[in-house]
């Protein structure tokens, strides 16, 4: 079948198959969030991308073969809810931006730095800082040698625009510019982008609304 990234919650996962990666999709509530089961295909190694919530859910997607990491994009409360336990029950290594991980109250193991790499199995992800949002959110690419580039993008961008920033323009000219260098100006328009919430979008997609999102401030 082929991967659309329309999920909802109490749905099925929907599985976009790689040659070295395989990405599951899930949603949970009750704020519609998104969480992401990365599996290299070498090894089987996993990775979770936001222990959002409903426990029970993800522990069922992640399956007997547990999960070696999971890495929080932010801190805010509806990206963790399920993080202890999904630890607790599996043993993970937590990551987490420098800069959000006082607000996520389960110790973060590994602290992420702008371009740093967090790796599953043989497959390796590159950590960019995005600030606006939140002080230490991060977006992870996964650079496929064998196609075009994915990025997991948090709350940070979404099919329409950046993250919430509260009608701070500070805030939001820090978001946008961090959006449009370390990721527009350095993906190609057929960077698959997976958001926090909702449906899946491209780079090529976003990118001739850049100057728009820009003029209206949000």
């Amino acid at each position: 079948m082929t991967y659309s990234g329309a999920v909802k919650v109490g749905g099925a996962a929907d599985v976009h198959e790689l040659a070295d990666l395989m990405i599951s999709k899930v949603a949970v509530g009750p704020m519609n969030n998104n969480a992401y089961l990365l599996r290299c295909r070498a090894t089987g190694e996993q990775l979770l991308v936001d222990a959002a919530n409903e426990a029970e859910t993800l522990l069922s997607l992640i399956g007997d073969d547990g999960i070696a990491s999971v890495v929080t994009t932010h801190r805010h409360g509806d990206h963790w809810e399920a993080l202890r336990a999904v630890v607790d029950a599996t043993g993970a290594r937590t990551y987490a931006g420098r800069h959000d991980a006082e607000g996520i109250p389960v110790a973060t193991d590994v602290l992420v730095d702008d371009g740093d790499t967090v790796t599953v199995g043989r497959v390796t992800l590159t950590a960019r800082h995005l600030v606006g949002h939140t002080p230490g959110s991060i977006a992870l690419i996964y650079d496929d040698p064998h196609g075009h580039p994915h990025v997991f993008t948090g709350d940070c961008l979404f099919p329409g625009g950046v993250g919430n920033t509260w009608g701070d323009p500070e805030a939001f000219a820090r978001l946008l510019g961090d959006v449009e260098t370390k990721l527009f100006d350095t993906l190609p328009d057929e960077t698959w982008v997976y958001p926090g919430h909702g449906n899946d979008t491209s780079l090529g997609a976003e990118r001739p609304h850049l100057a728009e999102w820009r003029e209206r401030g949000w």
